[in-house]
């Protein structure tokens, strides 16, 4: 695979996969949408089948990482760094340009829901108190769309919660996952990560809406604080860091048992 391929690749996987993730998001939790309300059950499948699309459709680009920590994990497996960048880079632009597009796409959902008085409230209350009594950033109302947030804000829950999701995903990519070359997912392999991406939701997203994958959070984090979105709250930036340091955490330790167990 060229760094061109790689890179492209790596745009146009990442950017259905946050268009149909975050799509499903937006389906279920907008005002005026036809899906409002279907519950945790279709965010969790409508997040595996994005996976699943978005696998099928670039790996033989791109080997279809989609993701920096899968990136990382691989990397450590086989001590290659050299395409890293070129991964992560196309993971990240491809991430916000999955975002802007379910924006389009909701356009009307988005507007109706925040010009609610029930969802937006009181423009006036800017903040809400944190765990320890200290004011923290308000989420705003659509923010779990674009990028995730704790239910309770722990930080070493949160931070532990989205390693552990990380360890189990990446761990399954490395035993199962990869296609003959290693280098990224094959058919059957992209179909496996789907379905364990879909009991990661079911089984740990509770605490903090499972990101395992800092571009799925961070680019579409970016998104919302560049949106022209009337009163949308807060990008919760002080909590930005967990969804991407943890998940990073989580693929190193995942490639460090694969190297020791499985190679």
């Amino acid at each position: 695979m060229s760094n061109s391929d790689i890179f492209i690749g790596e745009i146009i996987g990442t950017a259905v996969l946050i268009l149909l993730g975050g799509g499903v998001v937006a389906a279920v939790v907008l005002k005026r949408s036809k899906a409002q309300n279907a519950g945790w059950l279709a965010i969790t499948f409508g997040w595996g089948f994005a996976v699943l699309t978005a696998v099928y459709m670039t790996g033989a680009l791109s080997g279809a990482h989609l993701n920096p920590a899968v990136t990382l994990g691989i990397a450590i497996k086989d001590n290659d760094w050299g395409t890293v960048p070129v991964y992560v880079g196309g993971q990240l632009l491809g991430a916000m340009i999955g975002a802007a597009l379910v924006w389009v796409a909701y356009y009307g959902q988005f507007h109706a829901h925040l010009t609610d008085p029930e969802i937006v409230g009181d423009p006036a209350d800017k903040a809400i108190e944190g765990p320890h009594g200290g004011g923290a950033a308000k989420a705003g109302p659509v923010l779990g769309v674009f990028s995730t947030g704790p239910e309770i804000r722990n930080v070493w829950q949160n931070l532990a919660t989205e390693i552990i999701g990380t360890i189990v995903l990446v761990l399954a990519v490395l035993t199962q996952g990869l296609n003959d070359s290693g280098k990224g997912l094959g058919p059957i392999g992209g179909l496996m990560v789907a379905l364990v991406v879909v009991g990661i939701g079911l089984s740990l997203g509770g605490p903090t809406g499972y990101a395992i994958n800092p571009a799925r959070d961070l680019g579409p984090r970016i998104v919302h604080a560049l949106l022209p979105l009337p009163n949308k709250g807060g990008s919760d930036w002080s909590y930005a860091w967990i969804p991407v340091a943890g998940p990073l955490i989580g693929a190193a330790v995942a490639a460090g048992i694969y190297n020791i167990a499985f190679a």
